[in-house]
């Protein structure tokens, strides 16, 4: 049977990346090495590095405009801390957007660094739609975002216009979407949610805003330390980062961000279109803030659960159910999900509404 993925990360991947990176696991590049052995400094895995970093400025168009890709450990999480760190300076301040769990535990160690003036948050409601009309003060440091809100299912369908610099976590909706790119000058986005197995983080930074916070920064924490050594400050993660580069050469062979979006658009219309119809669903999103990666809904009537539960896992639907702050389900429609596995949960959905 096959399985149809939706979990929310770690995600789903192109079977093909599964299928080159088993092969690697084996026997990489036919050195009789295994990848999860080689030396970080060898030929074969310095071209792996190589590649992946300009192949995310590629697909992000920010080749050549003052940016680098790195590829650092410690998850998003570790990027909450790193960002201020790096970017707010001695007695300065910073300005954030509340839109989520992520966004919050963001503010949380900003808070260690200095000011942190959170400019607008949907916390009230429960984070089911995003703030917009907010005020941005232009003597904070940074301003810093969360594109896309796993756990709630909203995502920023646009960005503010701001003379500070813009820093923006897309953990999970990175290479997902078309945008102008060049109005960020700090995108960080962990491995797990669109690009690859867990373990690492991509983090594109514009040059020219670093060095200028006045701080001393330990220098594991320093993006600049990890520039200069080329993300080789210390030993990466390997192998998720060679399971990343193939997921991002898969995404390049496809037609990169501009193609993906239509498939990843007709994938969230079809789902929200059955969730709007269907007299049995309701979205705990508002509708012009809806997620094209995460939709939740509820059931209207919890009696259902037992048998639409029964039901979608029956068919083969894995990763279902929503995260505990919200109930009901989270559908996660990442690049990888086929447009197949949105076809099968709406059958399942109508066949319940044909059963009640």
């Amino acid at each position: 049977m096959k399985i149809h993925n939706y979990s929310a990360g770690p995600c789903i991947l192109p079977q093909e990346v599964f299928d080159k990176s088993a092969q690697a696991i084996l026997n990489f590049n036919n050195s009789g090495l295994s990848i999860l052995e080689i030396s970080h400094r060898s030929k074969d895995f310095v071209a792996v590095m190589d590649e992946a970093r300009n192949l995310a400025l590629e697909l992000l168009d920010l080749k050549d405009k003052g940016y680098q890709a790195l590829f650092i450990s410690g998850g998003a999480s570790m990027e909450f801390l790193m960002a201020p760190q790096n970017l707010m300076k001695i007695n300065g301040k910073a300005a954030y957007l509340d839109t989520g769990t992520w966004a919050n535990n963001a503010i949380r160690e900003a808070k260690n660094f200095g000011e942190t003036i959170v400019v607008a948050s949907s916390k009230e409601e429960n984070y089911n739609w995003i703030p917009k009309n907010y005020t941005i003060p232009t003597d904070a440091n940074y301003f810093h975002c969360t594109s896309n809100n796993t756990i709630f299912g909203t995502q920023m369908k646009s960005f503010p216009n701001t003379s500070i610099p813009v820093v923006c976590d897309m953990s999970s909706d990175i290479f997902s979407r078309v945008l102008d790119f060049t109005k960020f000058d700090l995108i960080y986005a962990g491995a797990q949610k669109n690009m690859g197995p867990a373990g690492t983080t991509l983090v594109v930074v514009k040059e020219e805003i670093l060095n200028k916070s006045g701080r001393t920064i330990p220098s594991i924490l320093d993006y600049e330390k990890h520039i200069k050594a080329e993300s080789m400050y210390n030993t990466p993660a390997v192998f998720p980062i060679y399971a990343s580069l193939l997921t991002m050469q898969w995404l390049k062979n496809l037609g990169g961000i501009p193609a993906i979006e239509k498939i990843n658009n007709a994938k969230a219309a079809l789902l929200y279109e059955e969730i709007d119809r269907n007299p049995l669903f309701k979205g705990t999103a508002n509708s012009e803030d809806r997620s094209i990666m995460n939709a939740t809904f509820v059931l209207e009537d919890e009696n259902h659960t037992a048998i639409f539960d029964k039901m979608w896992k029956e068919i083969g639907i894995s990763g279902l159910t929503g995260h505990r702050s919200v109930g009901g389900y989270r559908a996660s429609m990442y690049n990888a999900l086929p447009l197949e596995s949105v076809e099968v949960l709406v059958d399942v959905m109508k066949e319940l509404e044909n059963k009640i």
